[in-house]
């Protein structure tokens, strides 16, 4: 592509030889405009561009300094050479101040106003092609499905790709200059990510790779890990100017492990329980009966003062056996699970009829329901697991609720997928331990059993679903499962064929 060079000058024909001269240079590729005065060649440079503009100092109508700030807004990527005969060093220094890439004295020999183009028209490919270069990496950086991270040698911010925004929630132009380490990564492993990035940045190692948690735009903790690595000025030896990290976020990999280790713990611990369970279950019903025959003999006891407290007793132990049992049947529905009953599930009617169940224990709560329950939510699947997923999500939402609250039960769904949603108006779940609410035995309540989820995700993923939880401080939890919708095969439509069709002429 020919260079564009724009000459500004009023000598007509001292221009129209520097035309000559740089259109006749084999050095050269260019095409020269010319323009008589400061206006004029301030109009051809917004219409047209330019990559050389050769001003003359002293034009009628302006300065050619005076036009180095124009000219520049007009072409970003031009140089200008300005030419004078009656120079000084001042007016030199105050050309280059402005932005002259050079001052050529009239009268110059013909090579030196060649040789000085040619160098501008040099300068501007290189800017061009660093540009393209920084255009191509912002692009790759930009795009990349991973975590990229560029922090200076004192540990603030430099560079935030959009995926690690995303992630964290602070945008790339304010992530600029924050400290990285003690804004995001988990209070508990600063220290060990201070480390690994101190290495890097001391030469103590090349690269370094860390594991931490890094807080999300939530509030939760994810899982990345950093493979960090140093840039160094000046070459080998030189000091640590820039550090990348390159993180993956490893938060479901890890969720997954446990998954798998907890479900061969407990296909491990399958034959134990169900020995136990048969070992518990006897004396519990023996316990249950004698609990029944004591109460019975109680309620003949004539002195109230002495019945009541021993009732009261026999209900207590009573309401722990009643506990016992539920935590045994947990435990077994999450050791080993039957294979869900497959049959079409009105999600919408699976919601009501929990909700109709539990009546007694919402008002109880003082616990206000709302109901958003769409038509046509049907699901593939096993309708006593799925009340058993409604009805763990309804008893988790009543004990955050203890004072009363809204709870808020929703089904809907589109062409692919359908869902139920149970949410409260409870303090919500600390985002610390999102990822560590469906893991087995793991709880916050005092008297829980830490199974509740556990099951929920069990069962869900046995419908080939998935679950979503939604939470904030003060404004409470909702908790949402996702299902695949079910599409009833098409009944083929029988067609009467020929040998069934009446004689022609026969009789109706």
């Amino acid at each position: 592509m020919r260079a564009r060079i724009l000459i500004v000058d009023d000598n007509t024909s001292l221009a129209g030889n520097l035309r000559d001269v740089l259109e006749g240079a084999r050095e050269l590729d260019v095409e020269v405009a010319l323009a008589p005065n400061g206006k004029q060649g301030l109009a051809a440079a917004r219409r047209d561009g330019f990559d050389v503009a050769v001003v003359d100092v002293k034009l009628p109508d302006a300065s050619g300094l005076e036009l180095i700030a124009p000219l520049r807004d007009a072409a970003p990527h031009g140089e200008i050479v300005l030419v004078t005969g009656f120079a000084t060093v001042d007016t030199a220094m105050a050309a280059l101040r402005a932005g002259a890439f050079a001052f050529i004295l009239k009268s110059f020999r013909p090579e030196e106003l060649i040789s000085t183009v040619a160098q501008a028209i040099e300068k501007i490919s290189l800017k061009r092609e660093r540009e393209e270069l920084e255009r191509r990496y912002r692009a790759i950086v930009d795009a990349a499905d991973v975590l990229i991270l560029g922090l200076n040698a004192d540990g603030s911010v430099a560079l935030f790709n959009p995926r690690l925004s995303a992630l964290t929630g602070v945008g790339g132009d304010a992530a600029l200059g924050m400290p990285f380490c003690e804004t995001l990564v988990d209070e508990s492993e600063q220290r060990r990510f201070n480390q690994s990035f101190q290495s890097v940045v001391e030469g103590d190692a090349a690269a370094a790779e860390v594991e931490v948690g890094v807080r999300d735009a939530v509030g939760a903790i994810r899982r990345v890990r950093w493979h960090l690595s140093g840039v160094r000025s000046g070459g080998r030896g030189g000091r640590t100017d820039l550090v990348y990290g390159i993180g993956i976020d490893v938060t479901e990999r890890r969720a997954l492990e446990r998954r798998a280790a907890d479900a061969e713990a407990l296909n491990a611990m399958a034959p134990l329980a169900l020995g136990l369970a048969h070992e518990i279950r006897n004396p519990l019903n023996a316990a249950v009966l004698e609990l029944h025959l004591l109460s019975r003999g109680i309620d003949r006891l004539s002195d109230e003062a002495i019945r009541e407290p021993m009732k009261r007793r026999v209900g207590i132990v009573e309401a722990e056996i009643g506990r016992l049992g539920r935590l045994l049947g947990e435990f077994l529905e999450l050791a080993r699970p039957r294979a869900p009953h497959r049959e079409p599930v009105d999600l919408a009617r699976v919601v009501r009829d929990v909700l109709d169940l539990e009546e007694e224990a919402l008002a109880s709560h003082r616990v206000e329901v709302v109901r958003d329950l769409a038509d046509d939510c049907f699901a593939l699947g096993d309708v006593e697991k799925l009340k058993q997923v409604v009805l763990n999500l309804v008893v988790n939402a009543l004990d955050v609720m203890p004072d009363g609250g809204v709870l808020r039960a929703c089904a809907s769904g589109d062409a692919h997928e359908v869902w139920l949603s149970i949410g409260d108006t409870g303090p919500g779940i600390d985002p610390t331990i999102l990822a560590e609410i469906f893991d087995p035995f793991f709880t916050t309540k005092a008297a829980g059993t830490g199974l509740g989820l556990a099951i929920v995700r069990k069962i869900v993923d046995q419908h080939a679903g998935r679950v979503e939880v939604s939470t904030h401080a003060a404004e409470g939890t909702t908790v949402r499962v996702r299902l695949p919708r079910f599409i009833p095969e098409p009944v083929p439509v029988s067609r009467p064929t020929t040998s069934s069709l009446p004689p022609r002429g026969a009789g109706i």
